[in-house]
């Protein structure tokens, strides 16, 4: 069985320096020793037992394993690259906080996931009760939700091609509910199995599918022009 699905591309890549330095934490990392090889050869979870016996080289490869994935997922949640910068940090913090309340028997994406979504969802609720959050509405002036993301590899024409489609769907997923929007994103953007999507939302997995189907087609019918139908197993 197949199902209808559309593509949110991912941000392009930005430079964003969470290190353990920045959270006040001082890593020796070395690239070309023998010990950080190994280190990089190893899985998120071996990385957070070295990390939980002290080794602070581990938790500087699982930021720079994750900060990008991340920093999609918080900026398509929240539509703000600012908060977006700010909560990366506080999710690397309290994962720094928190580490030896980490146990094996989840998976280190999904914690998280699940700390990161928290923190989005947290400030997404605060906006919205002191109605600061703004849906972005596609009459706005342009200087007033431009958000910049470079490509590396710049072209002019490319460039404004790829930064109006991002407009448009950062628009369209900020006018969707929270609920269709936060699972949309972990599936189509970060690429999350629907079971690891259920652990990170505490929601069943009957509700996740639906959810992702429900959301989907709201983008659908909001960006007819921009998203691409695919089938995804």
């Amino acid at each position: 069985m197949t199902e209808t699905t559309t593509r949110v591309s991912p941000l392009k890549k930005r430079t964003l320096r969470v290190k353990a330095s920045k959270l006040g934490i001082q890593a020796n990392v070395n690239p070309n020793n023998r010990h950080y090889e190994a280190l990089m050869a190893m899985s998120d979870e071996d990385l957070m037992s070295q990390f939980q016996m002290g080794t602070v080289e581990a938790f500087d490869i699982l930021v720079s394993r994750y900060k990008d994935p991340l920093t999609n997922y918080i900026y398509r949640f929240l539509g703000d690259m600012k908060e977006c910068e700010d909560l990366l940090q506080e999710t690397f913090l309290r994962v720094y906080r928190n580490r030896h309340s980490y146990r094996r028997i989840a998976k280190y994406s999904t914690w998280l996931y699940t700390i990161a979504g928290n923190l989005a969802r947290s400030e997404y609720r605060k906006r919205k009760r002191r109605r600061l959050y703004s849906l972005q509405s596609v009459n706005r002036d342009d200087e007033e939700y431009e958000v910049e993301i470079p490509d590396e590899t710049f072209s002019p024409d490319k460039h404004a091609e790829s930064t109006i489609q991002d407009h448009f769907i950062q628009e369209a997923l900020a006018q969707i509910p929270e609920e269709f929007r936060e699972v949309v994103v972990l599936r189509d953007v970060q690429q999350l199995a629907y079971e690891e999507i259920a652990d990170i939302t505490g929601l069943p997995m009957g509700t996740v599918k639906s959810r992702i189907n429900r959301g989907r087609t709201k983008l659908q019918a909001l960006l007819k022009d921009i998203y691409t139908p695919s089938s995804d197993d």
